[in-house]
């Protein structure tokens, strides 16, 4: 299951459980909205309370990175596990944004409101 919230220029989005290709197409859609309309998207996607995720969304985050890796401003990660630190890190190379992993939820919205925010007056 995902939520996913927007405030002013950002996304923020929460994985809760298994993280399906239908949750995956909800967040696309949101990005794709805001991009459209308001130019390069910030995010902050929690995966704290991740659980799995189906191999759909790999490959449909793969996709979708590739396609509009260049929608993107600043993507922070919250996650405590290292693999998908790992793989934050790896989508970085394929995306023309910042990505940033944190522990802390209020590190990552923090530092993702005051980096958007400075490219948006840049």
């Amino acid at each position: 299951m995902i939520t996913i919230q927007k405030r002013n220029s950002l996304i923020i989005a929460a994985v809760i459980g298994e993280f399906t290709l239908s949750d995956y197409k909800s967040f696309e859609d949101q990005v794709l909205y805001q991009s459209t309309f308001e130019g390069k998207v910030n995010v902050v996607v929690d995966l704290r309370d991740m659980i799995d995720y189906t191999v759909d969304v790999a490959w449909e985050d793969i996709k979708f990175m590739h396609e509009h890796g260049n929608d993107f401003s600043h993507i922070a990660i919250v996650t405590d596990n290292q693999w998908q630190a790992w793989s934050a890190w790896i989508s970085n190379l394929f995306i023309d944004a910042e990505v940033v992993v944190f522990d802390d939820y209020d590190k990552a919205i923090n530092w993702v409101t005051r980096e958007g925010s400075s490219s948006a007056a840049s």
